[in-house]
């Protein structure tokens, strides 16, 4: 190939790439089977906490970082040549409104964790970001990609706690993702650290932009799979699969009621699901079943988990959290 056509190749509108569609179309279904995992939970077919623990917390982990990999390179290459603004900004627009319908929504139905910054909200925002970037020297997205892995690996092997701060604990500030006890959301993808997988489809695009991967990929043939029709009707599928998936599970609950739950290990499992959102697992499990042994002596795990205690201003449990805190440490 002359060089001539190599860089007309380079400024050309990319085709579209049914593997890329396949992709998004899987990680939907592996997104909704997680989902269901999580209805069953709320139903209580499954002890409190199982989705937010074990392999299940890994599989959730891997769908989002795959979802927000994919997001990237797709604005990526619906940016090429050139940014259509016209169509970035309707598709914006659905993806924001979409967010805060969700918000509203779970606002109404789960007071107690309500999504605030989910999948996305994150999308939303880091959209808005990556376009800027696209704008930039290729250089500069591939220098901020690298500062974010090594913030991850510092937040994650280095020095605990050292990027987090309290300071970024109310909601408000939350969805920036320095906090260091975040309030409790159903769905919480916060820009730190799930920037990263963006980037990182970001970054990788806009090399394989400049060869002739994308033509390569497109010529696969994967474009007519039922994965790939579905992915490319990713949002519609994302809004109407967990009222479907949420109504499923009811209409289940009604022909066969789940088992009635062990206050103990509801406990345990719920506080354990929290706690290592912020410390280690070892630490966790010695400070729930301290404070599990405390609320049960005093006889108050009962109306704790009834809501008949105001956790944040009651001075008993504030005060075995403080012990069990000291003992865990």
């Amino acid at each position: 190939m002359t060089m001539p056509a190599m860089q007309a190749d380079a400024t050309a509108r990319p085709p579209r790439i049914g593997l890329l569609d396949t992709a998004r179309g899987v990680a939907l279904i592996a997104m909704a089977s997680y989902h269901f995992t999580w209805d069953m939970e709320f139903m209580g077919y499954l002890a409190p906490g199982t989705a937010e623990t074990g392999w299940l917390k890994i599989y959730a982990r891997a769908i989002a970082t795959t979802f927000l990999f994919i997001v990237g390179v797709s604005l990526v290459l619906s940016s090429t040549p050139a940014v259509r603004w016209p169509s970035f900004w309707k598709r914006f627009g659905m993806i924001a409104a979409a967010a805060a319908v969700i918000s509203i929504a779970t606002r109404i139905a789960m007071p107690d964790g309500w999504i605030y910054f989910g999948i996305l909200h994150c999308i939303a925002v880091l959209t808005l970001i990556g376009i800027v970037f696209i704008q930039l020297p290729l250089a500069v997205t591939l220098v901020f990609t690298l500062a974010l892995l090594a913030a991850w690996i510092i937040d994650n092997f280095g020095t605990p706690g050292l990027l987090r701060s309290s300071f970024f604990d109310p909601r408000y500030l939350a969805w920036i993702g320095l906090a260091a006890m975040p309030e409790r959301s159903n769905d919480y993808v916060p820009l730190f650290p799930w920037a990263m997988p963006f980037f990182a489809g970001l970054s990788f695009a806009s090399i394989a932009i400049r060869t002739r991967l994308p033509h390569r990929l497109a010529t696969l043939g994967t474009g007519s799979w039922w994965p790939a029709r579905l992915g490319r009707h990713s949002l519609a599928f994302y809004l109407i699969h967990q009222p479907v998936l949420i109504a499923i599970a009811y209409g289940l609950s009604l022909l066969v009621p789940p088992p009635t739950p062990d206050p103990a290990e509801t406990y345990l499992r719920q506080c354990n699901s929290t706690c290592v959102m912020q410390q280690g697992e070892a630490l966790c499990r010695s400070f729930c079943q301290c404070t599990l042994g405390k609320l049960q002596a005093q006889s108050l795990l009962i109306p704790l988990q009834a809501n008949e205690i105001d956790v944040q201003n009651d001075e008993r449990v504030q005060t075995l959290v403080a012990e069990c805190s000291a003992e865990a440490e």
